[in-house]
C-alpha cells in the first residue's frame, strides 16, 4: 500500500514557458504544469521529476553541465534541483514575476529579471547552507519590463531587452565611477531576444529580436583598454558603502574553492574584463526584417555555427545564416503559435514548443528529420484504460483525440483523431488487438492495433451522445450508455449491427460494466438505481439496487462476487451481485473532502459540492478500491476491513482551483477574488494569454471577464493488470504512480536471515534453502543469485520445495529478473516448472497470484516482441545475402553462421 509512488506525468508533454537542453544534447527539459518533465532523446524515454513548484512553471533554467536546474512557477517561487540525484536542493521566493532567466557561461552565477529589475545570483551548490542564495548586483535602470536577457561568452556583461523597444548592457564591473548602462535604440517594438556573439577580430557582437520581426546586428568598438579595478582595498575615498560591500562579496564569490561535485566552474584569477560597455562605441552594422506572417515569438542564436532560429505566431520558422541573412531552412509546424525554440550544444537540433497544442519538437535541420516528435492532449483528459499486459495506455480527452502511450517509455506512438466530439470512455478488448473508443459524437469505434485504422464504427438509429462503454470478456458484445436517451445500446462485434436496446433508466447512464465470471451487466444511473442485465438471454433487467442518491459510477471485483457503486452524497455502496444483498458502506464524505473554490462562499469544510466519488477501481487480487472526484485527493479503501489506507494528493499546484483549503482574505476585492479577475494583456496577439489553462467566456465589449482557473479534479482511474501501477486522469494530465521495488514484509523474518546464511547454503548447494531465505528477506538481488545458481537439471527440485506462501514473490521477482536478463532460455524454462509444479495451485489461488501472473505475462510478452523483431531482421538480412549474384568466400561463411 506504501510502495506506490508517482512515477510519470504522461498526456502532455509541454503546456507553456521555455524549454532547455540538459547534458548537451542528452535531454530536453519541458514544463508541464508545475512540474518538469525531462525526456531522454537517445534513450527514447520520458519522465518527470518528484518535486512540485507552487504554481505553473514559467522560465527554467540549465546549468551549463547540466547538473542543476532552476525553475521558476509564475508567482516567482522558485526551487534548485539537481537533475542527477533528482532531488530538491533549495527553495526561494522572488519578490515579484519573473520575466527571464539565465546561467552565466561558467554556471557559477545566474541572472533573473523582475519587472524593471536585473538581479545577479550565486549558484548555490548542493551542501546544505542556511542562506543559499546570495544578492551580488542588482540593476535597476531599466524603464519597463525586461523581457530576455543573455550573457557574454566571459561571463561579464549582460544583455537585457526591455518592454520600452530598448536594448541596455550591464556589466559585473560596475564599481567603477561614472558607470551608466549602455541603451541601444533601433527597434519599433517589444524585444523579446537578445543574444552576444563570440569575441572576433572585429570585437563583441549582439543580436537582438522584436516582435515586429527585426533583427539587427550590433558591433561593440572599445575606445581604450582600461585596466582592471583593485579588488584589494584600494579603493578611492570616494567609493560608497554599498559599492565597498558589492566589491567584497564580488572577492569572495572569486577566492572561493568551490567544490567539484557542485557542478560549477571556478574563475581563474586574471579573467577580470578589461573592457567596459561604456567606454567605447556600439555600432548598428545592419538591420535585417523577417517577412513572414505573424509576430516573432521565439528565437535563439548559436554562436557556434553562427546562426539563429525564429518562431512565429504563424506556427512557421525558419533558421538563417548569419551574418549574411541567409535563409537556410523555411517550414511550417502548425498554425498555432511556437512559444519557444531552442538550439542543443551541437547546434544540429532545434527543440520547438507550441503551447496551445500541447505540442513538443526536436529537429535535426541539417539532415532534415525529427528527433522527437510528441503533441499530448490540449485539453482534459476524460479516461484512461490499460491493456491487458499492461503495455500500453489508451486515453480519451476533449479534443476529440484517442492516443495510446507506452507505459515504460510514456512517449505517444499513435493518434486517432476520427471522433467529432469530445471522447468519454475507453476500452480494451481481452484476448485482441483492439481498443474501443465512445465519444459525444453518437458512435462507438474500435481501432485495431495492428495496422492503426478504425475497422468498426458502432451507430444508433437516432443521434446520441455515449458516455460509458463496456465488453463482455470475450469481445463479441459490446455495449454503451448514453447521456440523454438513458438507454443501454448493444451491438455485435463481428457485424457492427445493434442487437438490442435496454431501456428501463430514466438517467443518464453514466457506469457500465460485464461481470468477470457470468453474463450479466451492470449499469448506473442518475435515476438512483443500479441495475442488472442479462444480455446474452435477452431477458432485459434481472435486478435493480435502489439508492437514496443519485448512483455516480460502478465497478466489479475482478472475481465477480462484488459489486461497488458510488453516490451523489459520498458513499460507496458494496453489493452481492448473486444474492442482491448489501454488503457494506463506506462513509466518504470526509476522505474526499479538501480545497475550496474561489467561487464558494463556505470553507471547505462546511461546503457540500464536490463531496462523492465519480471514478473507482478495484485492484487485480480485488483486495483495494481506488476512488476519486471533484477533489485534489485520491483514497485507496481496504475492501475486506473496508477502512481508509491512504489518500494521495494528485497536485500541489495553487494555480488550480480547489487546491488551498483557506483562502486569504487579503487578495479579496470588490469585484471578487483578486486571483479571478483577467489580467488583460495588449501584447497578445489575440488580447488574453494563449498560455493560460482553462476556457475563458467570451462576454461583451467592454465588459470585465473573469479568468476561470481549471478546477484540480480526477476523471477516471485505472489500476494496471499487474497490480505494479495506477493512472489518473487529472487536470494535470495522466498521472502514473508505481511500485518501483519488491515490497519489504519483515512479519517472517528471524535472526537467522541474513545474507550470510544465503551465501553460506549456496556454497553447501542446498538451493532450496538458500532461496527460501532469499524469498523470506525479500532482497531482489538476492533471490536472482539464488535462481542463477541452480542447474537446470535441478529446477524442478527447487520449485516443488517453495511453499504456497512465497509462490507469489518468487513469480514476481522472475518477471522483474526476465526484463533485464539476457539468460531468456533458463527463466523461461523456471517459468516452466513453476506452471507445471504449482498448476493447480495457480488455479485455485487465482485471485491472489493474478497480479503477480499478469506481470509476468508482461514481461514475456515484452520478450516476445524483442525476439521476433530480432528474427524478422535476421531472415530480412538472410535473404538478402542469398539473393546476391555472386557468392565470395566471406559470404559463404557468414551464411554458414547464420544456419
Amino acid at each position: 500500500m506504501n510502495a506506490y509512488r508517482f512515477s510519470n506525468l504522461v498526456g502532455a508533454p509541454y503546456r507553456g514557458g521555455n524549454v532547455a537542453f540538459a547534458g548537451g544534447s542528452a535531454a530536453l527539459v519541458s514544463p508541464v504544469g508545475n512540474r518538469i518533465s525531462v525526456t531522454e532523446l537517445r534513450k527514447s524515454e520520458c519522465w518527470t521529476l518528484p518535486v512540485e513548484n507552487g504554481g505553473d512553471v514559467s522560465r527554467v533554467a540549465v546549468s551549463p553541465n547540466g547538473a542543476l536546474l532552476l525553475s521558476i512557477d509564475a508567482s516567482g517561487r522558485c526551487i534548485l534541483v539537481s537533475l542527477a540525484r533528482r532531488i530538491l536542493l533549495h527553495r526561494m521566493s522572488f519578490k515579484a514575476p519573473v520575466t527571464a532567466l539565465g546561467f552565466s557561461p561558467d554556471g557559477s552565477l545566474f541572472a533573473v529579471a523582475m519587472g524593471r529589475l536585473l538581479q545577479v545570483w550565486r549558484t548555490p551548490g548542493c551542501r546544505k547552507e542556511f542562506m543559499a542564495f546570495q544578492l551580488l548586483h542588482t540593476f535597476s535602470s531599466s524603464h519597463d519590463t525586461i523581457t530576455c536577457l543573455g550573457w557574454s561568452p566571459d561571463g561579464n556583461w549582460i544583455i537585457c531587452g526591455c518592454k520600452d523597444f530598448a536594448v541596455r548592457i550591464f556589466t559585473l564591473q560596475s564599481n567603477a565611477e561614472g558607470y551608466r548602462p549602455v541603451v541601444l535604440s533601433a527597434h519599433r517594438n517589444v524585444v523579446n531576444g537578445v543574444f552576444f556573439t563570440e569575441n572576433t577580430e572585429s570585437g563583441i557582437g549582439a543580436y537582438s529580436f522584436s516582435k515586429d520581426g527585426a533583427l539587427c546586428h550590433w558591433v561593440f568598438h572599445p575606445a581604450q583598454e582600461l585596466p582592471a579595478p583593485a579588488l584589494d582595498g584600494a579603493d578611492d575615498q570616494g567609493k560608497s558603502r554599498k559599492r565597498r560591500k558589492e566589491d567584497v562579496a564580488l572577492q569572495a564569490l572569486e577566492e572561493e574553492d568551490l567544490e567539484e561535485s557542485d557542478g560549477l566552474v571556478r574563475k581563474e584569477e586574471g579573467k577580470l574584463p578589461v573592457l567596459r560597455p561604456d567606454k567605447g562605441q556600439w555600432e548598428l552594422m545592419k538591420k535585417h526584417l523577417f517577412h513572414q506572417h505573424g509576430r516573432l515569438s521565439a528565437c535563439d542564436y548559436h554562436s557556434g555555427l553562427n546562426i539563429v532560429v525564429a518562431g512565429f505566431s504563424s506556427g512557421v520558422f525558419g533558421i538563417y545564416q548569419m551574418p549574411d541573412f541567409t535563409c537556410i531552412h523555411l517550414l511550417s509546424i502548425s498554425k498555432e503559435k511556437i512559444t519557444t525554440a531552442v538550439f542543443d550544444r551541437t547546434g544540429n537540433w532545434v527543440a520547438f514548443g507550441c503551447a496551445k497544442l500541447g505540442q513538443l519538437l526536436v529537429w535535426d535541420w541539417r539532415s532534415e528529420t525529427y528527433i522527437l516528435k510528441q503533441q499530448g492532449h490540449y485539453f482534459d483528459v476524460n479516461c484512461v484504460a490499460y491493456s491487458p499486459d499492461s503495455q500500453l495506455i489508451a486515453t480519451g480527452a476533449d479534443d476529440n483525440k484517442v492516443k495510446l502511450w507506452n507505459a515504460a517509455s510514456g512517449f505517444c506512438f499513435v493518434t486517432f483523431a476520427e471522433h467529432t466530439n469530445a471522447v468519454t470512455a475507453v476500452l480494451f478488448l481481452a484476448g485482441s488487438n483492439a481498443v474501443l473508443s465512445a465519444s459525444l459524437d453518437g458512435t462507438v469505434r474500435a481501432w485495431d492495433l495492428m495496422r492503426y485504422r478504425n475497422f468498426r464504427t458502432f451507430t444508433t438509429p437516432a443521434p446520441t451522445q455515449f458516455v460509458s462503454l463496456a465488453a463482455d470478456q470475450s469481445g463479441e458484445i459490446i455495449c454503451a450508455g448514453t447521456l440523454d436517451t438513458f438507454q443501454i445500446y448493444v451491438w455485435s462485434m463481428k457485424t457492427a449491427r445493434l442487437v438490442d436496446v435496454l431501456s428501463g433508466h430514466e438517467g443518464p447512464v453514466h457506469g457500465l460494466a460485464f461481470s468477470p465470471t457470468d453474463e450479466f451487466l451492470a449499469s448506473s444511473s442518475w435515476d438512483k438505481t443500479v441495475r442488472l442485465w442479462d444480455v446474452f438471454e435477452g431477458k432485459g433487467g434481472v435486478e435493480a439496487f435502489t439508492h437514496t442518491h443519485d448512483v455516480l459510477t460502478v465497478v466489479y471485483r475482478p472475481d465477480g462476487k462484488q459489486l461497488a457503486c458510488s453516490t451523489l452524497d459520498g458513499q460507496i455502496h458494496f453489493w452481492d451481485p448473486i444474492d442482491g444483498l448489501l454488503m457494506g458502506t463506506i462513509e466518504g464524505r470526509r476522505d474526499v473532502a479538501g480545497g475550496r473554490l474561489m467561487s464558494d462562499r463556505r470553507t471547505a469544510a462546511n461546503s457540500s459540492s464536490g463531496k462523492c466519488f465519480t471514478t473507482m477501481s478495484y485492484s487485480a487480487d480485488g483486495s483495494l478500491l481506488l476512488a476519486g472526484g471533484t477533489s485534489k485527493y485520491i483514497c485507496m479503501y481496504d475492501v475486506a476491513d473496508q477502512v481508509l489506507l491512504r489518500r494521495f494528493q494528485i497536485s500541489h499546484n495553487y494555480s488550480l482551483d480547489g487546491i488551498l483549503d483557506f483562502l486569504n482574505s487579503k487578495r479579496m476585492t470588490a469585484a471578487g477574488p483578486i486571483d479571478l479577475i483577467d489580467d488583460y494583456d495588449s501584447d497578445n496577439e489575440a488580447g488574453v494569454d494563449g498560455q493560460v489553462r482553462g476556457k475563458l467566456g467570451q462576454g461583451l465589449p467592454g465588459a470585465q471577464t473573469n479568468a476561470a482557473r481549471p478546477i484540480i479534479r480526477t476523471k477516471c482511474l485505472r489500476i494496471s493488470p499487474t497490480g505494479r501501477s495506477w493512472a489518473a486522469a487529472t487536470t494535470e494530465g495522466l498521472l502514473i504512480y508505481s511500485m518501483d521495488n519488491l515490497v519489504f514484509d519483515p512479519t517472517d523474518l528471524d535472526v537467522d536471515v541474513t545474507p550470510e546464511a544465503i551465501n553460506d547454503a549456496l556454497e553447501s548447494k542446498r538451493y532450496s534453502r538458500a532461496l527460501l531465505l532469499a524469498l523470506r528477506l525479500n532482497e531482489p538481488l538476492l533471490i536472482q543469485k539464488c535462481v542463477e545458481a541452480v542447474d537446470i537439471s535441478a529446477i524442478s527440485d527447487v520449485v516443488s520445495n517453495v511453499s504456497l506462501s512465497y509462490l507469489g514473490t518468487l513469480i514476481d521477482a522472475l518477471a522483474q529478473y526476465l526484463e533485464k536478463t539476457p539468460h531468456l532460455e533458463f527463466l523461461l524454462r523456471w517459468c516452466l516448472e513453476l506452471c507445471t509444479v504449482h498448476g493447480r495451485t495457480i488455479q485455485s489461488k487465482n485471485r491472489e497470484l493474478m497480479p503477480a501472473l499478469k506481470s509476468l505475462l508482461k514481461s514475456i510478452a515484452s520478450l516476445q516482441e524483442q525476439l521476433a523483431t530480432a528474427a524478422s531482421k535476421n531472415d530480412y538480412l538472410l535473404h538478402y545475402l542469398c539473393s546476391a549474384p555472386t557468392k565470395s568466400k566471406s559470404v559463404e561463411q557468414s551464411l554458414d553462421l547464420c544456419s
